[in-house]
């Protein structure tokens, strides 16, 4: 019996040592800014920038439409299938086809391929357009997309921590901690509503010096659209309203620099099916001139002297580095497919963090001071254990966040405030139950085991209950009620280890002396009669 208690004694306590250890060194760098694994301080404690921003669907279903006509129009041209008057008006795909007897399988087999889209023909005369269902889908893929885009440019920007999340049915929540200045506030902008839609367009070898004299109208009748050069807006360009391909097969953007300027650049790498398709046009069209269309500006437009294999291209455009390193980043992290807008922006100053960390740190000193108090003098020594257990819990929750890099929120500080009146009262249980045991005339020791056995139940009843609870906030949640849910869910698993673990095992240390004393209210604040 003795030497099963002394195998008891040590696994706890060794338990109770290492938690503490382990909370104690993985903390300190949160606490006093050294080298290490620190809480990462969320948009209300640090400051930074909030914005609410709306997204363009119906740019996105017009360039769904586009990059069907592009795709059509490539499937033609490879099978050798002759149309008349092909155009995209007001998103309806519109041709003639001139063999319609010789080619009209093959035109109604490459249509069937592709989803969503409503065929009219009459006597080879095409009409394409959108089903409504493809168009609610593109509509709803558009929104998921630029919420998966926005985060991973934000990730690959370096921000710690960004929250960007749907908000409705057509809005985006982002938050950016640590976004201080002008400059910054400015820079994540920009970078978050860059649409960052790359283009290859073939000009139009016909009409190249017609770029100033054409209106857009007498252009989009030929199938040509007008677009400006990048660094001079006089200089406008005509182009092949339908693009050879767009950024959707780019796989990769860099930076470099120019061999001839010394200027920074953009290199960019196409998909196996982009190198094929711009393969096989610079391979027909050379001596013709190839734009590069970025955003709606032509940065440039080289002149074709041979086929261009491997899938790779540059992009020039008198960059500085920062401008080209956020432009690699918004082509690497994907084209937005329809324009954000900014609905609503509101900058948390870093004074306002700093006065709500002081008033929680208040709050959370207070809490702690009254329970140590309270527990001492209401308990006795079993009160101090608590306590014990309550300062290795509070080391513990913030090793833990610190060590996966959780971000600590205003919500999140008051989630610790809970947990510590979370993590107290399950000795408060304890403890009730010892004294129940003590008073019904059960010796000290078996009312300490007892006492615990218990408490047990409704300790983890209560416990699974709230880990429950957070896990839906979660899930569900966003921004601050994630970092409350994740600061709630670290503190009871903590609060489960320190708080039944921890103050048994220093029971079991000090058991023998308790028995030897007999002095009920020293140790557990109750004398009995």
């Amino acid at each position: 019996m003795q030497k099963n208690q002394v195998k008891s004694i040590t696994y706890r306590f060794y338990v109770l040592i290492f938690v503490t250890l382990f909370g104690v060194i993985l903390s300190l760098p949160s606490f006093f800014n050294i080298n290490g694994p620190k809480i990462n301080l969320g948009l209300d404690l640090q400051g930074g920038l909030h914005m609410l921003l709306g997204v363009e669907t119906d740019e996105a279903i017009k360039s769904k439409v586009k990059s069907i006509a592009s795709g059509i129009n490539y499937s033609f041209n490879k099978d050798d299938i002759l149309t008349d008057g092909f155009k995209n008006t007001d998103n309806v795909i519109k041709f003639e086809l001139i063999d319609v007897d010789g080619d009209k399988l093959k035109v109604d087999k490459i249509l069937s391929e592709i989803k969503g889209l409503v065929v009219r023909s009459d006597n080879g005369i095409y009409e394409l357009t959108l089903s409504d269902l493809e168009k609610q889908e593109t509509a709803k893929f558009a929104i998921d997309q630029a919420v998966e885009t926005i985060r991973n440019r934000l990730d690959l920007f370096g921000l710690s921590e960004p929250t960007v999340a749907k908000q409705g049915e057509d809005k985006i929540l982002v938050e950016i901690p640590g976004v201080k200045t002008a400059e910054d506030e400015q820079r994540a902008k920009d970078l978050i509503a860059k649409a960052a839609h790359l283009q290859l367009m073939e000009v139009d070898r016909a009409k190249a010096d017609q770029g100033n004299m054409l209106s857009p109208e007498e252009a989009a009748s030929y199938g040509d659209i007008i677009l400006p050069d990048v660094k001079d807006k006089n200089i406008k360009y005509v182009l092949k309203e339908l693009p050879i391909l767009d950024g959707s097969m780019l796989i990769d953007a860099r930076v470099g620099f120019s061999d001839k300027t010394a200027q920074p650049v953009i290199n960019f790498t196409l998909n196996s099916e982009g190198a094929k398709i711009f393969g096989d046009f610079t391979g027909k069209k050379v001596g013709h001139q190839l734009a590069i269309v970025l955003d709606g500006k032509v940065y440039s437009a080289p002149r074709i002297n041979e086929r261009i294999g491997g899938g790779s291209g540059q992009i020039s455009g008198n960059f500085s580095v920062e401008e080209a390193h956020d432009l690699a980043i918004a082509l690497r992290s994907g084209a937005l497919l329809a324009p954000v807008k900014l609905l609503e922006k509101r900058s948390v100053g870093p004074s306002l963090g700093a006065d709500s960390i002081e008033q929680s740190l208040v709050a959370l000193l207070g809490v702690f001071l009254m329970i140590v108090v309270f527990m001492g003098v209401y308990y006795g020594i079993s009160g101090l254990f608590a306590n014990i257990a309550l300062i290795s819990n509070i080391f513990l929750l913030v090793a833990v966040m610190a060590l996966f890099g959780a971000t600590l929120t205003l919500p999140g500080m008051a989630g610790i405030v809970l947990t510590v009146g979370m993590a107290v009262d399950a000795n408060v249980i304890i403890n009730e139950r010892i004294r129940e045991l003590i008073r019904d005339g059960v010796n000290l020791r078996d009312a300490i085991n007892n006492g615990y056995h218990n408490a047990m139940s409704a300790i983890l009843d209560s416990n699974l209950t709230t880990l429950i609870t957070s896990a839906a906030l979660y899930a569900y949640g966003t921004g601050a009620i994630k970092g409350f849910a994740v600061t709630m869910s670290i503190g009871i698993i903590a609060s489960m280890i320190t708080a039944i673990i921890g103050t048994h095992a220093l029971f079991d240390l000090f058991a023998n002396r308790i028995e030897k004393s007999g002095n009920t209210r020293l140790w557990f604040g109750y004398r009995r009669v």
